[in-house]
C-alpha cells in the first residue's frame, strides 16, 4: 500500500478516521466512529457526533469519500487551489495557519519537513 500524505503532512493510513472507514464491522466501526467524535471534540473544540464522522478515502482523494471536516479544511482548500502536493511544496511554508496546525498536530510537521528537505 503506497503512503498517502495529507497535504498538511499526516499520513492517511495513520488517520482513525481511514481506519474507521477500512473497518469490515459495522459495529466496530460506528463504535471507532464514537471515540474519533470524543477525540476532535476535546482536541479541537469540535461538536461531533458519532454520525458526524463521516468515511474518508484521504483528502487528497479525487471523486472518493471525504470527511466532512476535511471539505471546510483551510489548509486542504488553500493547497489543492495552488495545486500543490502538499504544504511541504509551497513558498509559503509554513504559513500561519500550519502553525496553529502543527501545535497540535507536530508529527505532521516532521513530515512535511522531510518532505521539504528533498525539494531545496
Amino acid at each position: 500500500m503506497d503512503i498517502m500524505i495529507a497535504y498538511c503532512g499526516l499520513t492517511c493510513q495513520a488517520c482513525p478516521i481511514f481506519w474507521a472507514t477500512k473497518e469490515q464491522s459495522k459495529e466496530k466501526s460506528e463504535k471507532m466512529k464514537a471515540e474519533i467524535a470524543r477525540i476532535c471534540n476535546e482536541q479541537y473544540g469540535t461538536d461531533f457526533k458519532a454520525d458526524d464522522i463521516t468515511d474518508c478515502d484521504g483528502c487528497r482523494t479525487e471523486g472518493g469519500r471525504l470527511f466532512a471536516g476535511c471539505t471546510k479544511c483551510e489548509i486542504r482548500n488553500c493547497a489543492r487551489q495552488k495545486g500543490l502536493e502538499n504544504c511541504a511544496h509551497c513558498s509559503n511554508y509554513i504559513c500561519e495557519e500550519l502553525k496553529e496546525f502543527f501545535e497540535k498536530e507536530p508529527h505532521a510537521k516532521v513530515g512535511l519537513n522531510v518532505i521539504r528537505s528533498t525539494l531545496y
